[in-house]
């Protein structure tokens, strides 16, 4: 009797889901401005971070790293000199290529910012804008805030959660 050959393992499916969340306080440094999905919000302290500190784009930076099955932002991008005050668009235009040459594109993102201050509501459509361009699809960002509750509540941050739909291109 001969052994079975082993079956090749399956092609990945062709639609992936990711998830992503940041999250980072406020700056002390009353220079440091305020980036959130790219777009620099003139009403608000800048968040504390090695980079921009931009919770929009790390949240969907790491929604699209986990949906490629490539780890996360961290891994990528540490917290080390070389990425010091870096523009999160940047890191999340080189997150897209990642993606790409993995064999996934975007169908479409969705995020929603969590804060108390500033009112984001006016920003909301420049961000999707921006980063709808760099990812080559459509992207929704929506803000939001927890009527008080904890640490976002209290007007100590800011908070974002993404989630991205991806499918294989068939590149790899």
């Amino acid at each position: 009797m001969t052994s079975p050959v082993p079956a090749a393992p399956p092609d990945p499916p062709a639609l992936r889901v990711g998830q992503g969340f940041d999250m980072h306080g406020f700056s002390d440094d009353p220079g440091r401005p305020l980036v959130l999905g790219g777009v620099t919000v003139p009403d608000g302290p800048g968040l504390a971070g090695h980079s921009d500190a931009d919770v929009v784009c790390h949240a969907l930076a790491d929604a699209l790293l986990g949906a490629a099955g490539l780890g996360d932002l961290g891994r990528h991008f540490p917290a080390t000199a070389e990425f010091a005050r870096a523009q999160s668009t940047a890191l999340f235009a080189d997150v897209v290529a990642m993606v790409r040459a993995a064999g996934y594109v975007a169908v479409h993102a969705d995020c929603t910012v969590v804060a108390e201050r500033p009112r984001l509501a006016a920003f909301t459509d420049d961000m999707a804008a921006r980063l709808g361009g760099v990812l080559g699809a459509p992207v929704s960002v929506k803000a939001t805030s927890t009527d008080g509750l904890g640490a976002i509540g209290r007007g100590e941050g800011i908070a974002a959660m993404a989630v991205v739909l991806l499918t294989a291109t068939g590149a790899r």
